[in-house]
């Protein structure tokens, strides 16, 4: 079994030892106190099992398995000490979450086969780690899937939404941005249980029944219900149920929640959902935070702040576009990330999708499906970034 493992001790005349004999079967780094240690470990990636010394100058072992789990958390931990009192180990174990504890002089084989007990939790862990990752992702982008072809209009604002997001999480310096990333692009999730009708009427600006604001003003429940059967996503759903909740606590949800207590996230999105609103898309100007403040019991004085200072400074402006370039496809080449250049046609007229309108992988399949049925217009001409600049989203 190979794997990477860092020693660390003060008594070089150990660590030449132990190398000797250990080099056999792992790949071996040494360091003679703590601050070496951690620049092996910056330096060289995928350090499976660190071993450490208890006495060492500076940083002793216990604070410096502990400050590996913060900064190293895959990293399996285990001690050497040559000094065995039963305060040190239960340091160890509380302070650094030590996977092995061992007293000097400790025989090589013992050493060893703690050394491939802990790759096999490393292991184990980047393992686990890996598989929830690309779960996540992958429901995510499923979820986005289904976005994208029952609430199309919907799906055009999430990617401004995310953008503007992301803007603001780095005024914010917020700690998990991804959250909101995430947020950002399912908010309206829940719009693919409204009805087509009720869609219809709220687009004409037609007045809905009760019974139909009520389907519409519970959008973000259901949104919230469909991610938080998502692992590690519960932070996301939270966000997403208290997206239209006021400051003041008026809206969905009606509950006690209020003010500070409602998810950062939430109190994010409200504001730049409004603001979405308010300018159509457009980048917001004075205009539009003058029409917010008309309603500032609902949004989070500092939030409001913040995104009036990034929006009408110089990082809130337009990104310039990445270079592009107008193909015309058969649907059998389109690519998902491609954007519509004109509109999407059948033989007799129908309007299938507008202009401007980001491709997915679903509205592909869907398009086939509909050229079975109805002879579409082809080809398809949509701007594809050029190789350069393109970008892949996951």
């Amino acid at each position: 079994m190979t794997g990477k493992v860092l020693l660390v001790d003060d008594d070089v005349n150990i660590l030449a030892a132990y190398s000797r004999q250990l080099r056999k079967n792992f790949e071996i780094w040494t360091a003679s106190e703590a601050e070496q240690g951690f620049k092996v470990l910056n330096r060289e990636e995928g350090i499976a099992v660190v071993v450490s010394d208890m006495r060492m100058p500076g940083m002793d072992g216990i604070e410096f398995l502990g400050a590996v789990k913060s900064s190293f958390p895959n990293t399996t931990r285990i001690m050497l000490t040559g000094n065995a009192d039963q305060q040190t180990a239960i340091d160890a174990v509380n302070e650094g979450n030590i996977f092995r504890f061992y007293t000097k002089p400790c025989p090589p084989e013992t050493l060893e086969k703690a050394i491939k007990a802990g790759l096999l939790q490393y292991n184990l862990i980047v393992a686990e780690k890996t598989l929830l990752e690309q779960t996540l992702a992958g429901s995510v982008k499923v979820l986005v899937e289904v976005l994208s072809v029952a609430a199309r209009e919907s799906f055009n604002t999430t990617k401004l939404l995310r953008d503007w997001a992301k803007g603001i999480a780095q005024q914010l310096e917020m700690s998990n941005a991804w959250e909101l990333d995430v947020a950002a692009t399912l908010s309206p999730i829940g719009q693919i249980a409204v009805p087509v009708e009720v869609t219809a009427k709220i687009q004409a600006g037609d007045a809905l029944t009760t019974v139909e604001w009520e389907t519409v003003n519970r959008v973000p429940e259901v949104g919230s219900k469909l991610i938080d059967n998502i692992p590690r996503l519960q932070a996301v759903s939270r966000i997403v149920y208290f997206q239209d909740k006021g400051f003041d606590g008026s809206g969905f949800p009606n509950d006690w929640v209020v003010g500070k207590d409602i998810p950062l996230g939430a109190r994010i999105l409200k504001v730049l959902i409004d603001l979405a609103k308010i300018t159509q898309g457009a980048p917001p100007g004075r205009a539009a935070f003058d029409e917010l403040e008309k309603h500032s019991s609902l949004y989070d004085p500092e939030i409001l702040a913040t995104a009036q200072t990034f929006f009408l400074s110089e990082k809130g402006r337009p990104v310039e576009e990445p270079a592009h370039e107008i193909l015309g496809l058969p649907i059998d080449e389109l690519l998902a990330g491609d954007c519509l250049a004109t509109h999407v046609r059948t033989i007799d007229g129908k309007l299938i999708l507008s202009s401007g309108e980001e491709i997915t992988q679903a509205l592909i399949e869907r398009l086939r499906n509909i050229r079975n049925i109805n002879r579409l217009n082809e080809p398809i001409f949509v701007q594809r970034a050029t190789a350069k600049t393109a970008n892949v989203l996951v």
